[in-house]
């Protein structure tokens, strides 16, 4: 079966990430996923899915924070499919804790990891897969994840999480234009409130509060499903997108207008 090309999705095991890689496999394209090592079995289910779905898929546990972790992972994504021609750079922690917690009680330590793994593993995910697909010669996409939050702070004591999907938005703008020339566009999404276990795994009540903070403040009245955000990568992901490039594109219900 002929293939729109390999997607290598991170964070795919649940949520968002899960939601973009069975939908960029429904697209055409062959998609290789990678979470930690503690949800193996969930991306095991999820490879099965995406086979089901007719297209070739592979499993790679790593931490995006780790700069080997990264470099190894795409290495076995091209050594198993051939190519790399879509990173999605999925990958994000909340620390549960950050949400409601002040910048005055963060820990430096809460702030190491949250922009290790938000900021710093979006960095070597768009590093390495650039590499991948300059080396390749016919372009490519790389998708990144920001948020609402990385565009306006519409709720207090979200410093660090905020911070890093700043630079997210950043770095993909940076990226965008020093990858242009190779004909790899670069953009991210940025979500609102999206009902995924990342958001329901805080503590209840807080999570309840954004819920509702982020409903109250759309005109739709309404958080958004991760097949929301799926829907936007896939245009991202498509050929029809390639006049775009280091956008962040808001897909948040009109709680924040651009």
């Amino acid at each position: 079966m002929s293939t729109k090309g390999v997607a290598f999705v991170t964070g795919a095991a649940r949520g968002i990430g899960k939601a973009i890689a069975l939908r960029l496999a429904e697209d055409g394209f062959d998609v290789a996923v990678n979470d930690l090592a503690t949800a193996s079995a969930q991306l095991d289910v999820l490879v099965e899915e995406i086979k089901q779905k007719g297209r070739t898929s592979s499993s790679h546990t790593g931490d995006v924070s780790k700069n080997e972790d990264v470099k190894n992972m795409v290495a076995a994504v091209v050594q198993i499919h051939g190519s790399l021609d879509v990173m999605v750079a999925n990958a994000g922690t909340t620390l549960d804790r950050n949400f409601g917690t002040s910048i005055l009680e963060l820990t430096p330590e809460d702030w190491d990891q949250i922009m290790g793994v938000n900021a710093r593993g979006t960095f070597l995910c768009y590093q390495h897969a650039a590499v991948q697909m300059i080396k390749q010669g016919r372009g490519g996409r790389m998708i990144g994840a920001c948020s609402v939050l990385g565009k306006q702070i519409i709720m207090p004591d979200v410093g660090a999480y905020a911070s890093s999907k700043a630079a997210v938005r950043a770095l993909t703008q940076a990226a965008a234009l020093e990858f242009g020339k190779y004909g790899i566009t670069v953009n991210a999404y940025a979500p609102g409130a999206v009902d995924t276990q990342m958001l329901m795994g805080t503590d209840a009540a807080i999570a309840n509060g954004i819920r509702e903070h982020f409903k109250a403040r759309s005109p739709l009245n309404v958080v958004g499903t991760p097949q929301d955000i799926a829907h936007v990568v896939s245009f991202l992901a498509a050929k029809e997108s390639h006049f775009i490039t280091g956008q962040a594109m808001s897909v948040n219900g009109g709680l924040y207008f651009d």
